[in-house]
């Protein structure tokens, strides 16, 4: 097929685009700078300028929609104008250009209120429950994505879950870069028990929903490696990996989250140069248990994990 990819200049976006080139697709991508990507063909632009997006997904038969905008901080304004009317842009060009699949990459955080989601499935994306600028408008866009459903073009939502591996500079260099300066404190002692996702496993699992999108279409999934583990035995996984020192001091959640609101209510009068060292989303996640029923995801989109946990982190170490 001819499939376009937004965002593929992301850690996930270039896995998915080389993943899909990997398979003998023929693939686009639509992202401000180069992907990187061997053996595709990059469109440089915004998903907010509708010129752009027409041009990228002409004559395409599918699209997987990454592009977002990431952060724990940053203008409401700006998170609603890319992450939502610009999915709004890409879904409209897409129903125009008669592209048949269309794959929406979404987020657990999009049906996270601040308690424990544990062993449940993909439940309903909620904006007014939602933490934050950016589950909100991610919560707003899923919905947008698979209210355009149709017998023309079916519309699948994914969700993969704390995506890592070599090579990642969000997740893993942000873990690495707090436990060297010595901030990056255990919540609770870091019990809570989360589910994550190696990164070739997050690639293959959004494209078995766009190969399924006839069967699977109309839902929202989650993907995960299945493997849940205490978020402190992850956190030092990925510190070892590295050589560097795992956290080593523990803070009470409460104490985190009512420091986490005060950061925001600071962070949006005096923004500083970086993420804000703690949010309440932050608080929230690092002592609340997130992990999933995979049964569903698993049978639906005809899909398994190929890479463990421990595999993963052997691969992290080596890179």
């Amino acid at each position: 097929m001819i499939i376009v990819v937004t965002g593929a200049s992301g850690y996930l976006g270039r896995a998915v685009a080389a993943e899909l080139v990997t398979a003998g697709h023929e693939v686009r991508t639509l992202q401000r700078r180069p992907s990187g990507v061997d053996g595709v063909m990059d469109v440089l632009g915004s998903i907010t300028d509708p010129d752009v997006v027409v041009h990228a997904v002409a004559g395409a038969e599918g699209v997987i929609h990454l592009a977002a905008k990431v952060s724990l901080a940053g203008d409401p304004a700006e998170f609603q104008v890319v992450n939502v009317e610009g999915t709004r842009t890409v879904l409209e060009a897409a129903e125009r250009a008669g592209v048949s699949r269309f794959v929406q990459v979404s987020s657990p955080s999009v049906a996270h209120a601040g308690s424990a989601l544990a062993g449940v499935g993909a439940e309903p994306a909620s904006p007014a429950d939602a933490r934050g600028d950016y589950a909100r408008t991610k919560a707003e866009s899923e919905l947008l994505a698979l209210a355009r459903d149709s017998a023309s073009m079916r519309v699948v939502a994914v969700r993969p879950h704390l995506v890592w591996g070599p090579g990642d500079t969000q997740l893993v260099g942000r873990i690495l870069d707090r436990a060297r300066r010595g901030r990056l404190p255990l919540l609770d002692g870091g019990r809570a028990l989360i589910d994550s996702t190696y990164i070739d496993n997050a690639a293959t699992g959004i494209v078995a929903a766009l190969l399924r999108a006839e069967e699977a279409h109309g839902r929202a999934f989650v993907i995960t490696n299945g493997e849940p583990r205490p978020v402190g035995e992850l956190l030092a996984g990925i510190c070892i990996a590295a050589g560097v020192r795992p956290p080593q001091w523990s803070l009470p959640a409460g104490v985190a989250r009512a420091a986490g609101s005060l950061i925001e209510r600071v962070w949006a009068i005096r923004p500083g140069e970086d993420e804000p060292p703690m949010t309440r989303f932050l608080a929230e996640q690092l002592s609340t248990a997130h992990w999933f029923d995979q049964r569903e995801t698993r049978r639906a989109l005809d899909w398994q994990p190929t890479v463990s946990i421990d595999e993963g982190l052997r691969r992290l170490s080596a890179h």
